[in-house]
């Protein structure tokens, strides 16, 4: 069996574009959450959400690009790209047949969707672009980012919801762990802040209809009152050790277990008893050979809602024990609003900088901790603390469930 480790990573989100910003942010505490600038939201009853700033287009696209690609595509391109460059990989270093894509999306080219169907209903249905169909469908930001990099190995687009882009971190762990592929891009994206997306979500009663970004995303606060839509990428390069050891590159953390299972219960509502998402922490932890009190760190999947928030601290407490009273719990959510099937790609960057860095990022814009979610909460500060493992949590619609666990690199 390989041991799978991280070498690279790109992000673009709410709270930054680049490693140093994305670092810097979630060591400030910065809320990356403000009022919907990309349509007018009036309607939908929902007034702000995470939306990704100054991105930079033209470092690796041409504005033609736009015009072939949905935005879900294009911010997966890039975080890929962003990651090979910290890896210091290029093509020529690789073997293509066993480099991989497993990049995950929730829902895909919403926009693109919504664009041409709009369009068909006003000017006609042979006015739907050429370019529709794969502009939208779901799994070319994997294909996109092959394209882009020449990966020609195992190429797939999980779709779990929310859940996307941990089980793509996972699946391209095991695919590597089993000796099926080398290097794999590994992680999700996504774009829907759009009408359609606002409008269904709200419909669900799934948002906030808060207006102050500061109490917009509250996980685990008494009056959380729903989550707030984000996008953006967060992808891996996960290599073999032995790939990363023979071409001398800087290792930076590694993943050593992974968990999924499925609640059964209800289509959007986790079950109350934790009992799914717990058992997937423990797959995780048993697969890596790692006791519940070795846990430092645990990035959940703390969504502001409070059926989420309340199942998900029940489930910690079935997953780890009497243990859980020693990990130590925070949602980055609150900074970035909740990327869907992104979340767990830009999650999992955050989990591997508290490793390297040795810290927590806080859960901010609390002000009244939710009594019954009895954790050790990291709340509106974050805090310096030796850690060597930490767990990333992804729930989604469906009864997905998704854990990732990763150690701290020392050579």
């Amino acid at each position: 069996m390989n041991r799978v480790v991280i070498t690279g990573y790109g992000v673009t989100s709410p709270i930054g574009n680049t490693p140093e910003e994305f670092l810097a942010s979630l060591k400030e505490g910065k809320n990356g959450i403000g009022p919907i600038t990309k349509f007018d939201a009036t309607a939908t009853g929902i007034s702000v959400a995470g939306e990704v700033k100054d991105f930079p287009l033209e470092k690796y696209f041409k504005k033609k690009d736009t015009k072939r690609m949905d935005m879900f595509s294009i911010f997966g391109i890039y975080a890929a790209l962003e990651a090979l460059e910290m890896a210091n990989l290029t093509a020529d270093q690789m073997d293509a047949d066993r480099l991989g894509v497993m990049v995950g999306s929730g829902i895909g080219g919403l926009p693109t969707i919504q664009d041409q169907v709009t369009r068909m209903n006003d000017r006609g249905a042979a006015r739907v672009s050429p370019m529709f169909v794969p502009m939208s469908i779901v799994n070319m930001v994997a294909g996109n980012i092959a394209l882009r990099v020449g990966a020609k190995g195992i190429c797939t687009t999980t779709v779990t919801a929310c859940a996307s882009g941990t089980h793509s971190i996972g699946e391209a762990f095991r695919n590597i762990k089993h000796g099926y592929s080398d290097v794999i891009l590994a992680g999700g994206s996504e774009a829907t802040i759009c009408e359609i997306g606002i409008a269904g979500f709200a419909s669900l009663t799934a948002l906030t209809t808060a207006t102050d970004p500061d109490k917009a995303s509250t996980p685990f606060d008494k009056n959380r009152s729903g989550f707030v839509m984000g996008e953006g990428a967060g992808i891996f390069v996960m290599e073999s050790l032995d790939h990363a050891l023979a071409r001398g590159a800087n290792i930076l953390g590694e993943v050593v277990g992974y968990g999924a299972n499925c609640d059964a219960y209800h289509m959007t509502a986790p079950n109350p008893d934790g009992s799914g998402a717990g058992k997937a922490m423990k797959l995780a932890m048993a697969e890596a050979g790692v006791q519940s009190s070795e846990i430092g760190y645990i990035n959940a999947h703390g969504t502001s809602t409070p059926a989420n928030d309340s199942a998900e601290g029940t489930s910690i407490k079935y997953g780890l024990g009497e243990d859980y009273k020693g990990a130590y719990v925070s949602s980055t959510k609150s900074m970035t609003g909740h990327l869907l099937g992104a979340a767990g790609g830009v999650e999992a960057i955050a989990s591997l900088l508290a490793l390297q860095h040795q810290f927590i990022p806080p859960t901010i814009n609390v002000t009244e901790k939710d009594p019954e979610i009895d954790l050790n909460l990291v709340i509106n500060d974050s805090i310096e603390t030796k850690l060597t493992y930490a767990m990333s949590n992804s729930l989604g619609f469906g009864g997905h469930n998704a854990v990732i666990l990763m150690k701290r690199w020392e050579a």
